[in-house]
């Protein structure tokens, strides 16, 4: 059968390498069915109503500071050790259409704990809908693409191993969705130490939610707990904020 080469665009490189990183790291699923019906019924009377990635994100960020595990990361240099932060950050991967073909780019966010559901969702507007040359960690991402397969997977390999670089270039945790398509990620390969996923949120507000994790930095109860703690969240404060930021006053006035 006849065919064509199709040249390996520069973030289809990236992607290459940074699934074979994340083949090394023994990475669990677990999954928690939430009921957010409030948190819809507020969402969608927010002024400009914000995605629910950046009410995940918030949600999960408030429960990573409150819990040190979510924060660590397993490093190799100069000794195979657990090291933890501060603060999160979140790796945010979006699809952006690049050079005429679909590309996954990930947005980095520091400390989304720190931010209000508004900004959180601001940013992740802008990893949309922004040129892609306009987003730093995008041209980062395309400037290590660009470097020979060596030194390319030297430099990822480097960076991931690198307590002092890690957070800040590939963040702690990720968040990956494409439920607006009206499907969802079983596993969704990374090599950070937790990635956040959820499926098509129902009618009913109820919705499948994963946390994948890296065994090696945190074990499955602590998975689940923090599963528990995020549903938590949603429903307690990231819930209050969103009936703060009601289009009608009478909404707030009322929640």
């Amino acid at each position: 059968m006849r065919y064509r080469s199709v040249p390996l665009s520069r973030p289809r490189r990236f992607m290459a390498d940074f699934l074979a990183a994340a083949q090394a790291v023994p990475s669990v699923p677990v999954q928690r069915r939430m009921s957010l019906a409030a948190v819809a019924l507020a969402r969608a009377g927010a002024a400009d109503r914000p995605g629910w990635p950046a009410v995940f994100l918030k949600g999960y960020a408030a429960v990573a500071a409150r819990t040190p595990a979510l924060r660590r990361a397993f490093v190799r240099l100069p000794w195979p050790r657990l090291v933890e932060y501060p603060a999160s950050a979140a790796a945010v991967a979006v699809e952006r259409n690049y050079d005429g073909e679909p590309a996954v780019f990930f947005g980095r966010v520091a400390d989304p704990a720190a931010r209000s559901v508004t900004d959180l969702n601001a940013l992740v507007r802008g990893f949309a809908e922004h040129p892609v040359e306009a987003v730093k960690p995008f041209c980062d991402m395309l400037r290590v693409a660009a470097l020979p397969g060596p030194v390319r997977r030297a430099a990822l390999w480097l960076g991931l191993n690198l307590a002092r670089v890690r957070a800040g270039k590939f963040g702690t945790f990720g968040l990956s969705v494409y439920s607006a398509l009206g499907a969802e990620s079983l596993h969704p390969l990374s090599p950070l130490t937790t990635t956040l996923t959820y499926g098509v949120i129902g009618a009913d507000g109820r919705v499948d939610v994963r946390l994948v994790y890296d065994h090696r930095v945190l074990d499955g109860a602590t998975a689940a707990r923090a599963l528990a703690a995020l549903e938590a969240e949603l429903t307690g404060p990231v819930l209050a904020e969103l009936r703060g930021m009601a289009a009608n006053p009478s909404l707030r006035a009322a929640a």
